[in-house]
């Protein structure tokens, strides 16, 4: 295989970040405990930068390198944005956490750089064997992030419960992939779209080896019946990790569905989109329901994610380009949502307390109107209240369910979102006609401050012009 320099230059993210990661990895073990913030700064930079290299890479065309295992397209590039913004809020959450809780190692920034190396991989796969390989290297980072608080009997339990899961559904996903191989005789995704585009004869074992993957695939969503583990994960995990897990792992799980079902099982897509329709229902049934019940926040976002993962995998099996663009936008929206809900939970923090129950939020308008605010608007968002962004994604989704006549799926959609409207708004309920049980300011750093803020107002201002995001959505899949 002859790789030239015009190969490697589009993998210039990766490069980067892999030698970035690589010597923080080393600076990481060498400075002591005050030269700490060595590690933070040198991430946040390497993030930034990567995400002006795969910015710039926007308008290259389509190629597909490294002996047709990767590819780099218009949605990878953007996907790939995404992420490093969405990671970089991450880690400046995360210093807080460390600073206010002391609840963190060093390790979590290089493990975090790792982890979205295997997006990026994920993302830019053109093999099943580089799907496999990025999904690897992510899922590893994460549970060695889940227990990097040796001490936590929760997080230990969280991390082993994701392991054991993870390697279940990892099993599951390779074993569907080697019938795949088996059936079509290749492991490139272009490949095997050409193998099943001609009558096939093993089509029994196509089904199969698509169960499997679809089940990976739920797994890596984290969509009902293989939900099992977030619940947990988010509640066991330090806020941090949580909010890291929650976010930007949940856009490359979309950019994984569109290598592996739209664009070499594109012709399955009958058997396939009966499947996702099955989990979509079942998640956003299962997640809103039971979210009611919880009085932890992080449980309620957990099954609050579960939810958003059925809006998501609905925009997913309308199989059209509009369902596709409309799952992109919700993605990415809902990334920018997450991060800032979770960080809500460290912005109330302090030394030997973590502010993790819906109690912990009552009479925030008192202590700080601002934040109360800010607060009110990631959770409307999340409910799909105009004019958040929240609200735009769901209606993407749901005019492209209308649009190929699955009318009852909508109505279901919107009947469970009613639902789950009701637990959003009971945490606005609790900050504004709710007395507080403490009169103490919040003290928080400048640069928290900021992020919660600018991370809210990008909700706000996103749902005021979505327009901008969405033509962007449908430009790069075009």
């Amino acid at each position: 295989m002859n790789i030239s320099l015009s190969d490697l230059l589009l993998l210039k993210p990766e490069i980067f970040l892999l030698s970035m990661a690589c010597l923080i990895l080393v600076v990481e073990a060498f400075v002591g405990e005050r030269q700490r913030q060595l590690s933070y700064v040198l991430s946040q930079l390497t993030l930034l930068v990567a995400a002006i290299l795969s910015w710039n890479m926007l308008d290259t065309h389509a190629a597909v390198v490294m002996g047709g295992t990767f590819i780099h397209d218009p949605m990878a590039a953007l996907l790939k944005t995404s992420v490093f913004l969405v990671v970089i809020g991450a880690f400046v959450y995360a210093r807080s956490f460390q600073t206010s809780t002391g609840g963190l190692r060093g390790e979590y920034y290089v493990l975090g750089l790792f982890a979205v190396l295997g997006m990026m991989v994920m993302i830019s796969a053109h093999s099943l064997l580089t799907i496999y390989l990025g999904l690897e290297l992510l899922s590893l980072s994460l549970y060695a992030m889940v227990a990097t608080d040796r001490d936590s009997v929760p997080g230990s339990e969280a991390a082993m419960k994701y392991f054991v899961l993870g390697a279940l559904a990892s099993g599951m996903l390779l074993y569907g992939m080697s019938m795949l191989y088996g059936a079509t005789g290749t492991l490139d995704l272009a490949g095997i779209a050409e193998a099943l585009a001609a009558p096939a004869e093993n089509s029994l074992i196509l089904i199969f080896g698509l169960c499997f993957i679809v089940v990976g695939l739920a797994f890596k969503f984290g969509a009902v019946p293989f939900h099992m583990w977030i619940p947990d994960v988010y509640d066991g995990a330090p806020t941090a990790v949580t909010l890291f897990i929650g976010s930007a792992p949940k856009i490359a799980a979309f950019a994984m569905a569109m290598r592996l079902l739209a664009e070499s099982l594109g012709s399955l897509s009958v058997d396939w989109q009966g499947m996702l329709v099955i989990l979509s229902v079942l998640s956003l049934a299962l997640g809103n329901v039971i979210a009611i019940a919880q009085t932890s926040l992080k449980r309620m976002l957990a099954y609050s994610t579960i939810s958003h993962v059925g809006f998501l995998l609905l925009g997913i099996l309308a199989g059209t380009a509009a369902g596709y663009s409309a799952a992109m936008f919700y993605a990415i929206t809902y990334a920018v949502m997450a991060i800032g809900g979770f960080a809500m939970i460290i912005l109330l923090s302090r030394a030997g307390f973590e502010a993790d129950q819906l109690d912990d939020f009552k009479g925030l308008n008192e202590r700080s109107p601002w934040f109360a605010f800010m607060m009110l608007i990631l959770m409307f968002s999340m409910a799909g209240v105009p004019p958040t962004v929240g609200f735009y994604a769901k209606l993407s989704v749901l005019q492209a369910v209308i649009d190929i006549d699955s009318i009852w799926l909508a109505i279901v959609a919107v009947f469970f979102s009613i639902i789950g409207a009701f637990y959003y708004i009971r945490v606005v309920k609790l900050m504004y006609f709710d007395k507080a049980a403490t009169e103490e300011p919040l003290h928080t750093p400048v640069d928290m401050q900021i992020a919660v803020s600018l991370n809210s107002l990008l909700v706000l201002g996103l749902g005021i012009f979505p327009g901008g995001l969405l033509a962007l959505c449908s430009r790069v899949l075009g």
